[in-house]
């Protein structure tokens, strides 16, 4: 029998009282919990600027990524040797996906005009933005019931307004990719309401590791760490219960494996799981990526020092923090145990540690660690503002009047987003002429189908064919580098052809081809740049001052970085006599040129 109305009424009150009571006491205990939708458009805007202002930091990111995806969406561009079936140590998987998203442009009325390319571009920038903030809204979610409200709300700020998110979150990368993912598979195996999610954690990490980077896996340690102590220290029935989770992790990652190896099988004409042979390239090969440069062990800590500054010392200092919490003064930091609290921190210490062993680095590795970093950071700044507030008169902290230490925390988080405004505008101040200066390209008349673009000293700024017109293509001309440039996918008409043919002159030692260069003769457009600090040399002479052969098209300034000083190079600092010299940024000039047409002189 259905209930009266007015049985329903005394239900709705008990349920608002209920929830009167849980929003009372999380207002007593200063808890303040953010929806999820506002998470989420908070990342989203953060994201989307970055999208349409962030430099691209890796000249890998265009050859490696969006040139292959341009090749399958126009049928030309830039391939490496990472893409000859030779090697195999890309997934045509991973750029398909993508490539599928820029195709579907062609839905989009207007994306057929002229700046078609360049929308297409901005387009998947846009589509990884709104990735990227689903997850990170997902893990946010998680961090805000499983461990405290203000946790979630630290991570959201230090997230949103991080010099390292600023250009992680949108990068075509395998390491962005894998951040996505990684923060998809935390929250999973953070979350034990209504069931322990080992299959979930478990897929979401296999798409981040097998079509992104494999040696992403690495951030599910601790967890599986965890899931074995539990197997180990319970009864029968609960191993039998963990023994099944794996079973059906396995279960959903089987297609997974399945689908990625039919895309490649397309591609490449051969049977190639690219996972493994991207470990045996960098752990066992003989030609290792050490071939490309190593760094000093402190290389990551002042990376991240300068990405995350404030927090990035936090999320180090985060493990003591909680210890000490829990030896100390023996209460809980957040909702979680200390040893879960313990588990949630390891994954940042664990990725910082195996690539701090490794001697090549670079920035990108560490993307798979952002979450984890500021997730660390957010617990730590956590802790001590739970120490701050403390009102026990044997504390001595108590004794220091509440306006003084609200004002010490207000001052922490304006330096924090301070730091963090100087870093990124610094970033798109002194590097966005490469993403702005072909814009001149598009004007109406200024290129014909077939011309030739040139790139010399700049080769590694070069922001991709997305950037030129149509059947504008980018060529090389000889610098001062003498290391391996990038082929061109062979073209053919649908049938991708370009994928699955052995390029010429492609070697794993970083052993230049000539074969890779045209002649200068043939360039009607030319990108160099002139800073105060170049040096012209014969092989890299400055075509800007050359009015004879070429006339100025577009002329951006660009920071040099040998020249400025220190603070200058770290970030924005403004152009002002007031500024000391020492300090002051210096600028050059990053150029579009075009060739001067000369008369017959037969006609003359």
């Amino acid at each position: 029998m259905p209930p009266t109305t007015s049985t329903k009424s005394s239900a709705s009150k008990r349920g608002a009282n209920s929830t009167a009571t849980v929003q009372r006491t999380k207002a007593q205990r200063g808890e303040f919990e953010l929806s999820a939708i506002v998470a989420f458009y908070v990342f989203l805007v953060s994201h989307v600027i970055a999208a349409f202002y962030s430099p691209i930091q890796d000249c890998d990111e265009v050859f490696n990524f969006w040139e292959p995806t341009h090749y399958l969406n126009h049928n030309y561009g830039f391939q490496t040797w990472e893409y000859s079936p030779v090697y195999a140590i890309r997934s045509w998987a991973y750029t398909g996906l993508h490539a599928s998203i820029t195709a579907l442009s062609t839905l989009i009325p207007g994306m057929d005009l002229p700046l078609g390319h360049k929308a297409q571009f901005y387009l998947l920038r846009g589509v990884l933005a709104a990735a990227c903030a689903s997850c990170e809204t997902r893990l946010f979610t998680k961090i805000s019931q499983v461990l405290n409200p203000r946790v979630a709300i630290l991570y959201l700020m230090i997230t949103a307004t991080s010099p390292g998110f600023f250009h992680a979150s949108i990068a075509y990368l395998p390491s962005s990719f894998a951040m996505y993912f990684v923060m998809l598979s935390t929250a999973a195996f953070m979350d034990w309401r209504g069931g322990i999610r080992t299959a979930q954690g478990i897929f979401w990490m296999a798409v981040g590791a097998f079509m992104g980077w494999p040696f992403a896996a690495a951030m599910i340690t601790p967890f599986a760490v965890e899931e074995a102590l539990l197997g180990a220290l319970t009864e029968w029935e609960d191993r039998i219960e963990l023994l099944f989770r794996l079973m059906k992790a396995a279960a959903c990652c089987l297609p997974l494996v399945v689908a990625q190896i039919a895309v490649d099988m397309f591609f490449y004409r051969k049977v190639v799981f690219v996972p493994v042979n991207i470990i045996l390239y960098n752990i066992f090969g003989s030609n290792g990526p050490d071939l490309y440069g190593v760094e000093p062990w402190h290389f990551y800590i002042r990376n991240l020092v300068l990405n995350f500054h404030v927090w990035a010392v936090l999320a180090m200092l985060s493990l003591p923090l909680l210890l000490a919490q829990h030896l100390l003064r023996a209460k809980a930091a957040t909702k979680a145990s200390s040893l879960r609290g313990v588990v949630f921190l390891a994954p940042f210490y664990l990725w910082l540690a195996i690539f701090t062993l490794q001697p090549h680095k670079e920035e990108r590795f560490m993307y798979p660690a952002y979450p984890a970093l500021a997730l660390n950071a957010a617990v730590a700044f956590h802790i001590i503002l739970a120490n701050l507030g403390s009102t026990d008169p044997k504390d001595l902290i108590s004794k220091i009047p509440v306006h003084l230490r609200l004002l010490g925390i207000l001052s922490f988080v304006f330096v924090s987003l301070a730091l963090s405004a100087f870093r990124t505008i610094g970033t798109i101040t002194a590097y966005g002429a490469p993403l702005e200066v072909y814009s001149r390209l598009h004007t109406p008349g200024m290129v014909n189908e077939g011309d030739t673009l040139c790139l010399g000293k700049e080769w590694y700024r070069f922001p991709s064919h997305y950037l030129l017109p149509k059947g504008v293509h980018a060529k090389f001309i000889k610098s001062e580098f003498a290391g391996l440039l990038p082929g061109e996918f062979a073209e053919s008409a649908g049938t991708f052809a370009g994928t699955w043919k052995i390029p010429s002159g492609m070697n794993d030692e970083n052993r230049e081809d000539l074969g890779k260069y045209t002649d200068l003769d043939r360039c009607d457009f030319l990108v160099d740049s002139n800073l105060p600090s170049t040096v012209p040399t014969p092989l890299e002479p400055n075509y800007i001052a050359d009015e004879r052969n070429w006339e100025t098209v577009e002329c951006l300034p660009f920071l040099d970085a040998t020249s400025s000083g220190l603070l200058g190079r770290l970030g924005w600092i403004p152009s002002s006599s007031l500024i000391p010299a020492e300090h002051r940024r210096v600028w050059g000039d990053y150029c579009l040129l075009k060739r001067v047409k000369r008369s017959d002189p037969q006609v003359m």
